[in-house]
């Protein structure tokens, strides 16, 4: 089967991901900037639900073949329903959704679900940017707590897990939040902000899973990955390349014990 090799161009991390389709590692002039790592195919087809370019970037770490597929599905929070509670729901039942899209039965289906909250309460996309003007001068200087719903799939079980992070964001001034709604990103963001938004870069600090914030906690998955059976590289190197980190829980988390995970049928 043909290989796919993934270049990463860079002098040091990795900021643009190009597919390379490529019978021979040879072909590929290796005195390049370039880093490289073959894109394995799995035994089983693994299909992420998702419609996000941030989870589909951060899922490609892993190295491995994915199909991509969207699912349609009601997202409105039920009455005093907690964050933890709402997207450990709402991944399931989107995981749901993609188990019905799936080509093949024995597919393992992967799907994600991320909301922010400010003393308990989801902050959703801002409605305009009068709104998102709002949020952001709401968790100025605050913490606040990013959760993700996380759940696997393959039509004999689903495990579900929900990884937390608690993120501050820094005091940044009036003139600052003008400039960043005016840009336009803000509008179509959860709490009204990107943690990666160049111009802006809001956090002060986080405490947690970084991945996560972006949507997708890559060891949370990389576990619950070992746990259904699919050969995975641990992700964590990886992602700390790609996102400029240095992850002190990383380990914490890849050290847990597959048997401890709790599968929810």
């Amino acid at each position: 089967m043909q290989a796919i090799y993934h270049a990463y161009v860079s002098r040091f991390v990795p900021t643009a991901i190009i597919s390379l389709p490529c019978t021979d590692f040879n072909l590929i002039d290796k005195s390049s900037p370039l880093f490289y790592y073959a894109v394995k195919m799995p035994e089983r087809d693994l299909l992420l639900v998702s419609t996000s370019p941030r989870r589909r970037e951060l899922i490609t770490l892993f190295g491995l073949a994915f199909q991509f597929v969207s699912a349609a599905v009601d997202e409105t929070p039920r009455a005093r329903e907690a964050p933890a509670a709402l997207v450990s729901r709402l991944s399931r039942a989107k995981a749901e959704s993609g188990a019905r899209a799936a080509a093949h039965p024995n597919s393992l289906v992967i799907a994600a679900d991320t909301v922010v909250a400010l003393d308990g309460a989801i902050l959703g996309k801002p409605a305009d940017a009068a709104d998102a003007t709002r949020m952001l001068k709401r968790l100025r200087g605050r913490d606040h707590r990013v959760y993700s719903g996380l759940t696997l799939a393959d039509g004999v079980r689903a495990l579900t897990q929900v990884a937390t992070t608690t993120v501050t964001l820094r005091d940044y001034a009036d003139e600052e939040i003008t400039r960043y709604v005016e840009t336009g990103d803000p509008l179509d963001k959860a709490a009204a902000y990107a943690i990666q938004h160049d111009g802006f870069r809001p956090v002060a600090r986080i405490a947690g899973c970084h991945a996560n914030v972006m949507g997708l906690p890559l060891c949370h998955l990389y576990r619950a990955l070992k746990a259904c059976g699919v050969a995975v590289n641990e992700p964590d190197r990886a992602c700390q390349i790609h996102l400029q980190i240095e992850c002190p829980i990383a380990r914490d988390i890849l050290n847990v014990e597959i048997e401890n995970l709790k599968s929810e049928i």
